[in-house]
């Protein structure tokens, strides 16, 4: 089977991550694609990476598991959430950020299998559902109309005081429609926030050029315009690109 689950092991003992590591190791769809010794260190891994499932320690240095649960909800792509520790007592709270399982140390190896079959269904389940929906387009309000814009022509949108500006690759349209709004209904596309008030559409991206202070600039495929990318999406959005 091909390795198609992306995977993250974040815990603080190099021994337990190395142990479940070596674990995953027997499960064919399984792809570790990262580590991490710290919560806050999973949520950023989490965000460069893309895993489809976390496995998370509870007690860690700097943000626990529990919060960094709670901030993995909050990303773009949520992961499948899996708590691995030797603290039962906290599985109650665990479910509560919507654990797929908790599992205790040492692994109970038939355990780990179980939780490892719940996750390929659950995976493949979503995947099914993503690729059985339609390409729609994007519906926006513009002069009391409403335009359907196909999200692959569409290079960037950015936000400019009250109005969310779209910039495709023929027009350009302005909406009220919030940016955030406007990036929610677009992931199933490739884009991509680089600045608080920037979305781009990764395809179009040309080049990408060290501006300072650890910003950079980003070029689009047929505009003049650079477009500024904050030092707090640089390296996510390397990686983004990189794959």
């Amino acid at each position: 089977m091909e390795k198609t689950i992306r995977t993250l092991i974040a815990d603080d003992e190099r021994y337990s991550r190395d142990e479940l590591k070596h674990l995953l190791e027997e499960f064919p769809a399984i792809q570790v694609v990262g580590e991490a010794e710290s919560g806050e260190a999973a949520v950023m891994k989490a965000l460069q990476l893309q895993p489809d499932v976390v496995f998370l320690d509870v007690e860690m240095p700097k943000m626990n598991g529990m919060e960094a649960a709670k901030s993995l909800q909050e990303l773009k792509k949520v992961p499948l959430i899996i708590f691995a520790t030797a603290y039962p007592q906290f599985a109650a709270e665990a479910f509560r950020y919507e654990a797929t399982d908790y599992l205790l140390k040492p692994y109970d190896e038939e355990q780990l299998e179980q939780t490892i079959r719940r996750v390929e269904k659950l995976i493949g389940a979503k995947k099914e559902n993503d690729i059985s929906k339609p390409a729609g387009k994007l519906a926006v309000e513009e002069d009391g109309e409403i335009l359907y814009l196909d999200p692959k022509e569409i290079l960037y949108i950015y936000r400019d005081e009250k109005v969310s500006r779209i910039i495709t690759r023929t027009s350009e349209h302005e909406t009220k429609t919030p940016l955030k709004d406007l990036e929610s209904r677009l992931l199933p596309f490739s884009f991509f926030r680089i600045h608080k008030s920037y979305l781009v559409n990764l395809d179009y991206v040309t080049r990408l050029t060290p501006w300072f202070n650890g910003a950079y600039q980003l070029e689009m495929e047929g505009r003049e315009e650079l477009l500024s990318v904050s030092r707090n999406y640089v390296k996510a959005l390397r990686v983004r690109l990189e794959l």
